[in-house]
């Protein structure tokens, strides 16, 4: 089967490269000027999600499932389509000078079985423009959220439930749950940040531990998520800003 491997330096942090992978806008805008047309259903992939290829001049449409979706890349193999295989990985590992070398790997199966070998010269040129339009686009995405505000949030455990918070404004955001947190301001820490968000917002202390996940991309800010405790001798939490608190059982935490 033909293989097309592509790698790429990008300037910027390995989290943020990889939250920018998972935002289907950055996605689709790379490959549009191909007239390649990329749908999913939400703004930014999660494992399990189903990303919908249009191809050119109105051939049959190819959908793929992402089947990793993190810090260390995105990958996505065939669910359904004229190709019997089709499996592409982007790997992601710390680079130089507090970069990310981003790998991309792309494996398929002639649409036409044998016969269709006769077309991989071209679908190999088609393939290597993607991969080239996507890796141009993240880069420019990476480089402008690199001086992007932050937003810190606060994932909150106690015996493996996580605390999560339903908003009360804006009126096209009111209903959503959240994780308590909020902006980082200038001379601030993310740590400092999160504790005095929690106060502001849930009237207890917190202890901010390590970052997980990836970078999230939201508009032109930078959402980053931390791991969190309530502070020994910390009040309940309660909420001040928003309609309702909850505590939900979380496996990925250690709940049931």
């Amino acid at each position: 089967m033909p293989v097309l491997s592509l790698d790429s330096h990008v300037d910027g942090p390995q989290a943020l490269v990889a939250g920018v992978l998972r935002e289907t806008s950055t996605a689709a805008g790379a490959v549009a000027g191909i007239g390649v047309r990329l749908t999913a259903p939400a703004g930014l992939l999660v494992a399990g999600d189903e990303v919908r290829i249009g191809l050119p001049r109105g051939g049959p449409a190819i959908r793929t499932r992402i089947t990793v979706a993190g810090t260390g890349g995105l990958h996505s193999a065939r669910a359904a389509g004229p190709v019997r295989v089709l499996r592409h990985a982007t790997r992601l590992s710390p680079g130089d000078a507090g970069g990310t070398l981003m790998q991309d790997e792309l494996v398929w199966s002639p649409p036409l079985g044998a016969a269709g070998r006769i077309s991989d010269p071209l679908l190999r040129r088609v393939a290597a423009r993607l991969l080239a339009a996507r890796r141009d686009a993240v880069a420019r995405r990476v480089a402008e959220l690199g001086r992007a505000p932050v937003v810190v949030g606060a994932a909150i455990v106690r015996d493996g439930r996580l605390l999560v918070a339903q908003r009360s404004y804006p009126a096209e955001l009111a209903g959503r749950w959240e994780l308590p947190g909020g902006g980082v301001e200038p001379g601030e820490t993310e740590p400092e940040a999160l504790a005095r968000e929690c106060v502001e917002e849930l009237d207890t202390r917190i202890v901010a531990g390590d970052r997980i996940g990836t970078d999230l991309p939201i508009g032109r800010r930078v959402l980053r998520i931390r791991t969190a405790t309530l502070a020994p001798g910390s009040p309940e939490p309660r909420a001040r800003e928003h309609r309702a608190l909850r505590w939900l059982y979380c496996r990925w935490f250690g709940g049931q």
